[in-house]
């Protein structure tokens, strides 16, 4: 199932590049409205997801990167044991690994990773995040998928 590595190579692509976009067009946290309840805001993002730990004083950038560099390699290690019908689950895969390279390649260069999409109701800002962290978000959603529905088919 390493044919569906593309798609991992297709989110870092447009994740890397959407950053590069971001940082040379906008200030840090410069905030652009696309339409009601979605921005484009540049933001640095220090933590992990939600910015946990994002005040830790350092530490945390290498301890991150390792973690997604470690993640990676199980991903692929993963992703080359799945049989041939197991689709649903190389995709999901795939658009993870995808996410965790993006996001790994600004804690490496940066730092910090470059967040930029703001969703919000009113008041109520979601935390801004970026195509890596969405392509993380869909690709755990079709494991979840794939485990509670697709497997409980097949038994």
């Amino acid at each position: 199932m390493m044919k569906w590595l593309w798609l991992s190579g297709l989110i870092l692509i447009l994740d890397q590049l959407s950053k590069i976009w971001i940082d040379i067009s906008m200030n840090l946290y410069q905030s652009i409205p696309v339409f009601p309840g979605f921005s484009i805001t540049y933001a640095h993002n220090y933590g992990a997801a939600f910015s946990f730990l994002s005040d830790a004083g350092g530490w945390q950038r290498w301890f991150f990167a390792a973690l997604a560099a470690g993640i990676s390699i199980g991903l692929v290690i993963y992703l080359k044991s799945l049989k041939q019908d197991e689709t649903l689950l190389a995709v999901s895969l795939s658009l993870i690994l995808g996410g965790a390279i993006g996001n790994l390649i600004d804690r490496v260069i940066y730092g910090y990773v470059i967040d930029f999409l703001d969703v919000y109701y009113q008041a109520y800002h979601w935390p801004v995040f970026n195509i890596a962290d969405s392509a993380i978000t869909i690709g755990v959603a079709f494991m979840l998928y794939e485990s509670l529905v697709v497997k409980d088919k097949h038994e």
